[in-house]
């Protein structure tokens, strides 16, 4: 991947440049401040600053416009702001560019939602301090296979996707997966999405032999399926696009969906979403990794000592933040499982109710 590297003259001069003032660390945060993304960049602000200003620390904004070549001007920013570490980076382009400046600078960074595998192999190969509290690439469709191997062992299964790029690229790797593990679905196939009715492949699943359904498609359409399959026997599972709402056809209880861990959802989210509600902050999208981000960055440099520095106390480190507990792997993602499979039922996804005798599913990647 290409680097895009700051000049000499301006890399020494913004490493040079005096301390900052010592009343805490200065945590930067690159984020959207303008355009169709800054609602996204004020979850993250919200939840940095709080977590900031709680722990005697200070934030130092950047903008992330997610352009290409950007890194440089963050990198820049980060550096001459006497940045300890940096958060957010919800954009790839954003890191690439300036991950080599950071690391010449010791500024360690954790993003949001950056994953791609590319920049995150360069990071492992170069050292780059850039460490990912989203999902590692693949991740999904590992824990869906985990999931169909526990609960529909010898089933007949089929694969479905909406002929979508992503949503094809999902069913294939956990067609793969399944292989691995010496299952083979009857069938996998592409639907057709967007029709009033499903009975044509609902049928087409009963010649089949089909028993259990993994759709990687959106909710309306696993919402028709699931409606024309119904007395069948037929059950379905999907992805995360079920966390749409409804439209037109509502989901049937008993649909189950693989789907990324809830932050507010854990043990020590609940004292923080009533803190942050406190200060009107509503607890949505960035606003508790953010939080969690510069958590870890204050616990890690309170860590440090002459055997590592900040970005290996972080690399090595096991923390507990509002988000559940947080590590990272030799790939730089987190380490911690982050799928569950969840149930549709009474309005709500909620912990699928297991046949007597058996335990929970928990993680696709146990099963």
């Amino acid at each position: 991947m290409k680097t895009i590297a700051l000049t000499t003259l301006t890399l020494m001069s913004l490493l040079t440049a005096g301390p900052a003032a010592a009343r805490g660390l200065t945590i930067g945060v690159v984020a959207p401040l303008d355009g169709p993304f800054a609602i996204l960049g004020k979850q993250v602000m919200a939840g940095a600053k709080a977590q900031a200003e709680a722990a005697g620390n200070k934030i130092l904004p950047v903008p992330e416009s997610c352009a290409p070549d950007s890194g440089v001007d963050v990198a820049s920013r980060l550096i001459a702001g006497g940045a300890t570490a940096a958060i957010g980076f919800l954009c790839a382009d954003s890191l690439i560019g300036s991950a080599q400046a950071l690391k010449e600078a010791a500024i360690p960074v954790i993003t949001l939602s950056a994953r791609s595998k590319v920049l995150f192999e360069d990071a492992a190969k170069h050292g780059w301090p850039i460490y990912s509290l989203s999902p590692r690439p693949g991740e999904e469709a590992s824990a869906t296979a985990g999931f169909i191997a526990g609960i529909w062992p010898g089933s007949a299964i089929a694969l479905l996707d909406d002929g979508t790029l992503n949503a094809h690229e999902l069913a294939a790797n956990i067609r793969l997966d399944l292989e691995t593990k010496g299952i083979k679905p009857v069938m996998a196939d592409t639907f057709r999405p967007g029709l009033d009715n499903q009975k044509i492949l609902v049928r087409r699943l009963q010649k089949a032999g089909v028993t259990n359904v993994y759709i990687a498609g959106g909710r309306s359409d696993v919402a028709t399926i699931a409606r024309d399959a119904a007395g069948t026997g037929i059950a379905l599972m999907g992805s995360d696009q079920l966390l749409a709402s409804d439209d037109g056809v509502a989901l049937p209880d008993g649909v189950l969906a693989v789907l990324p861990e809830s932050w507010r959802e854990q043990p020590g989210a609940s004292g923080l979403v009533h803190a942050l509600a406190e200060q009107d902050i509503v607890a949505e999208g960035y606003v508790l990794p953010a939080h969690a981000a510069a958590q870890i960055i204050d616990k890690a440099e309170a860590a440090v000592n002459d055997k590592q520095d900040l970005a290996a106390t972080i690399a090595g480190g096991t923390f507990e933040t509002a988000v559940g507990t947080v590590s990272f792997g030799k790939d730089h993602f987190r380490a911690e499982d982050t799928y569950r499979l969840m149930e549709w039922r009474n309005g709500a996804f909620q912990p699928p109710v297991p046949p007597a005798g058996q335990p929970a599913a928990k993680s696709g990647k146990t099963q």
